[in-house]
């Protein structure tokens, strides 16, 4: 009994000095990352309000989800050769987990007809995708917390595209923060048999995989990242099996169709260029290369310098050395795209916040990282794209590109230090 007592105690007593300690720093608890995690349930669940007003309020407009609905439809009346599988929006070109997630919610929404009840549906997709999101902000402690109202309440696009539009992007969205946060908790293959999965709703989460591969030899070496490897290609192998059985080439070509050309009516990145210029192969090719190189370059001289240290810096920096490698990754994969389409925010908008804190520069003041935050979203907000907002979004893209190039290398002495600050 007497235990029972100073365990009773003890909760409100701890309740306490946490409120107590709240209350001293109120004026910092929005640029404290002590305080991520309190911030972060605030607007999760203002968010949750958020979207029931969303779906309540704001008129749903169909896209693609009739398309998805047309696609799946097909696979369950028994067709299983991809070039015969086909929506209102033209032929299906993602992979088979992207099937089977739709057929599911297919007899969900009464065939796709109860297209309300797919909006709550994609509303629990939006805040499993926040949780997971804020879980790793936590976790590397590099954001203020007043830059999460930006990754949540403040983006018209990012609810439009989740619970007004039903893409398909961001399913593939929540799977890849959930093998990321595997990840941060050493969960190494199961991480990369989540990754394999969201690859399989949508090829854009390819972007991660250099980065992935870099820190899968860092961590294990060349002998102990094969077996993971081949793990995702397994996954991908038994997700497609129906469909390779019937017409192998039919498939591939289609769910994995690197060549697709895009309409230059709908580029979000380079509106500015000529309609002749952007459907050149010769401008895809320099695209392609550029990337590649940007990779080379940050896989040499920024991410080979930091993993020199990963045997003796602190697990702080490991955790925020995963989410930089993997961020920047995806980042310079969205720099370099042969077109960015109004959905593709939800690639890497997520991202943004973490990637502008943990740049190198030290005079990007608070104020320039949310004015950049506010250019990119407006970028992304004017229909139809504009020269100017197509700029626009390419210089806030460099700006960040050169911010991380920049992000100095840690060494143990100065995450020591950086350490006895935050304490």
């Amino acid at each position: 009994m007497a235990g029972g007592r100073k365990r009773g105690a003890a909760a409100p007593a701890g309740l306490s000095a946490t409120l107590g300690s709240v209350w001293r720093d109120k004026h910092l608890v929005l640029f404290k990352a002590e305080y991520t995690g309190l911030v972060a349930a605030v607007l999760w669940v203002l968010e949750i309000a958020i979207n029931l007003w969303v779906i309540q309020k704001v008129a749903y407009t169909e896209i693609d989800w009739k398309a998805y609905m047309d696609e799946v439809e097909g696979v369950i009346n028994g067709t299983y050769d991809y070039t015969e599988l086909k929506g209102d929006t033209g032929p299906l070109v993602y992979p088979a987990g992207f099937v089977y997630i739709f057929t599911a919610l297919y007899y969900i929404t009464d065939r796709g007809l109860n297209i309300r009840l797919g909006q709550y549906v994609f509303a629990v997709f939006y805040l499993i995708t926040l949780l997971l999101v804020f879980r790793i902000y936590h976790r590397t402690k590099k954001v203020p917390p007043y830059v999460f109202f930006f990754v949540c309440c403040a983006s018209y696009r990012i609810h439009s595209i989740f619970v007004l539009r039903l893409f398909n992007d961001p399913v593939a969205m929540m799977l890849l923060f959930g093998a990321v946060n595997l990840f941060l908790d050493a969960h190494w293959t199961l991480g990369c048999a989540l990754y394999s999965l969201a690859v399989s709703v949508k090829m854009n989460v390819m972007l991660f995989a250099p980065g992935l591969l870099f820190l899968l030899l860092s961590e294990f070496g060349l002998i102990k990242t094969l077996p993971r490897l081949m793990l995702c290609a397994v996954i991908q192998l038994l997700l497609g099996l129906p469909f390779l059985l019937v017409n192998p080439v039919g498939y591939m070509s289609r769910a994995f169709d690197l060549g697709r050309q895009f309409l230059f009516k709908w580029t979000v990145n380079w509106r500015f260029l000529p309609e002749e210029i952007f459907l050149s192969r010769y401008f895809h090719l320099a695209l392609l290369l550029a990337h590649l190189t940007t990779l080379v370059f940050f896989a040499l001289r920024r991410w080979k310098s930091h993993a020199l240290f990963l045997l003796c810096v602190f697990l702080f920096n490991w955790l925020s050395q995963i989410i930089t490698v993997l961020f920047t990754s995806n980042f310079i994969g969205m720099c370099f795209c042969r077109s960015l389409h109004y959905q593709f925010y939800v690639w890497y908008f997520h991202t943004l916040p973490y990637l502008l804190w943990s740049g190198g520069v030290k005079k990007l003041a608070h104020l320039l990282r949310v004015l950049i935050l506010g250019l990119i979203e407006l970028s992304w907000n004017t229909y139809p794209s504009t020269n100017y907002s197509s700029i626009s979004l390419h210089v806030c893209h460099l700006i960040i590109l050169l911010c991380l190039w920049f992000n100095p290398n840690p060494t143990p002495q100065t995450e020591s230090q950086n350490k006895a600050k935050r304490q």
